[in-house]
């Protein structure tokens, strides 16, 4: 499995003829650092951290080298922060994806009046999904433009294209974005469904041809019938996937010693996305209580371990 490229070079992808992202002068950046610090420290502490920048951007100084070096940087690649921000901000984070770093969103309330309703809703929200992948598949998304202040500057498209195609693997102090996209393996036609805390692989490819909307729900349907038998049910491993990094890489590690295990981390990894078939979580939900369900499940008394955090995209469908 190929590991994701860092930031694209002038040639590659579809930035290229986007503008680059403007880079600060040093004293610019030093009078933004001292007003953004100045209301948490004291007067005594502000003094210091006064005298300590001011050394820092004094003519010649270390300021200057760095900036040479980021202007330097600025020059070779079409995003001089990109690097440092994909790292520093994620990568090397070691908190839990849920609530610190991974983001949800909250679609309009639907009204399912019976089981089968919300099979359906998930069906048409996958078969959608799909529809979506094929134009990403084909780069036919229009290009997207900035509003406000920048409006009508024209946005890179990429991070479109890495959503069904990348990973993100934990690992005891750096995780790793890696991408599924191989000149050897064919691509990923399966996405995972999460079912009671237990994951199941749906072909959405067969004889080449995609399923529709109805087959979809004949599949799911079945996937939700497997999931009610008790005996055959699994350990919510999803679960480890809301822990710290370093610890889930630790987890990760011990069950790939097992054959089984790591043909089975190999399906979820390399899927397309997640589409979690929630139990239901109580009454009429409030639209905040419903973002904290996609935010982190509710923890392990409810809909906690239905999750994959390490995809990128994951499609909830409460009953």
């Amino acid at each position: 499995m190929p590991i994701l490229d860092q930031e694209p070079s002038k040639t590659e992808g579809d930035g290229d003829d986007l503008p680059k992202l403007p880079l600060p002068n040093l004293q610019d950046t030093l009078d933004i650092y001292l007003r953004c610090v100045k209301h948490l420290l004291t007067k005594e502490q502000f003094s210091r951290t006064q005298n300590i920048v001011k050394q820092f951007g004094v003519p010649g100084g270390e300021g200057e080298l760095l900036q040479r070096k980021l202007v330097e940087r600025r020059e070779k690649t079409a995003n001089w922060v990109y690097d440092f921000w994909l790292n520093d901000m994620y990568l090397n984070n070691r908190l839990a994806l849920p609530v610190n770093s991974s983001p949800a969103m909250v679609f309009p309330q639907q009204n399912f009046r019976l089981p089968i309703d919300y099979l359906r809703f998930a069906a048409h929200l996958l078969s959608g999904v799909l529809e979506y992948k094929t134009l990403l598949d084909a780069h036919a998304l229009p290009i997207d433009y900035a509003q406000g202040q920048l409006a009508g500057t024209p946005l890179c498209m990429e991070q479109y294209y890495r959503l069904f195609t990348s990973y993100r693997l934990p690992g005891p102090e750096r995780d790793t974005l890696v991408a599924q996209e191989s000149t050897v393996m064919p691509e990923p036609e399966h996405v995972i469904v999460a079912c009671k805390n237990q994951f199941f692989v749906l072909d959405v490819v067969m004889n080449f041809r995609r399923l529709n909307e109805r087959d979809l729900l004949t599949q799911l349907d079945k996937i939700l019938k497997m999931a009610e038998n008790e005996e055959e049910r699994q350990p919510p491993i999803g679960l480890l996937t809301s822990n710290g990094r370093t610890e889930w890489a630790e987890a990760r590690s011990f069950l790939m010693r097992e054959s089984t295990n790591r043909d089975s981390l190999d399906m979820i990894e390399r899927c397309l996305c997640l589409v979690c078939l929630d139990e239901a979580s109580g009454p009429q939900l409030s639209d905040t209580t419903c973002a904290t369900m996609m935010l982190h499940g509710g923890g392990a008394a409810k809909n906690g371990g239905n999750r994959w955090y390490d995809k990128p995209m994951q499609f909830v469908v409460g009953a």
